[in-house]
């Protein structure tokens, strides 16, 4: 029993640290991006179903601004390149740096809410509710404005963290890990906005 004892191969893992070598808030990030992402597949799936199933469907170059959309998605994947930068400035132990990318992605975040807020103040005036619009299928600006607006509703949280924790880096009272965390939030926001503009305004 003694020599088995012995030879017993060494465990690693018994409680005390994470088998994926990460913190427990980066597992929670994940835990949480991963349903959120769920959430947004279930959206975007019940409006290809609807769509598919609808004999006809408003053509987007007539309803939207397709060069506002285009200037949309630019300015929020330039963001998630800031924000790139930004964890790398707080990686290297430069501060400074971290904190002027974590400005300029929630900058990135304010434009481009401005602009949804554009694109929505437009299709209200032409008379788009969740319930009617003047293209004939009602379920159109019901799904654009509630995909579009939780969508939203995630940027203008995410601005909130980015400010956060650029007065934590320049108080000095944030980690690397934490500009990371933040940086995997707004790579998801940015992420999910790449599948609706390819679902609802392209294809």
């Amino acid at each position: 029993m003694a020599n088995q004892a012995a030879v017993r191969p060494e465990i690693s893992w018994e409680g005390g640290t994470s088998p994926f070598q990460v913190s427990w808030q980066k597992l929670m990030m994940w835990f949480f991006l991963v349903s959120d992402a769920l959430l947004f597949a279930g959206f975007l799936v019940a409006y290809g179903y609807v769509r598919l199933s609808s004999d006809s469907w408003p053509d987007q170059g007539e309803v939207f601004t397709m060069a506002l959309i285009g200037v949309m998605t630019f300015v929020l994947i330039t963001s998630s390149a800031t924000m790139a930068s930004a964890v790398g400035g707080a990686r290297d132990g430069d501060l400074i740096r971290a904190r002027k990318f974590v400005i300029m992605t929630a900058v990135g975040g304010v434009l481009f809410l401005g602009m949804q807020a554009f694109e929505w103040t437009t299709l209200i005036s032409e008379g788009a509710t969740l319930t009617q619009n003047p293209w004939g299928v009602k379920g159109f600006s019901a799904f654009f404005f509630v995909i579009t607006g939780f969508h939203g509703i995630h940027v203008l949280i995410g601005i909130v963290i980015l400010v956060i924790t650029a007065v934590r880096l320049g108080r000095g009272q944030t980690t690397a890990a934490g500009v990371e965390l933040t940086g995997l939030y707004w790579h998801f926001v940015d992420l999910i906005w790449v599948f609706i503009f390819t679902c609802f305004y392209l294809i």
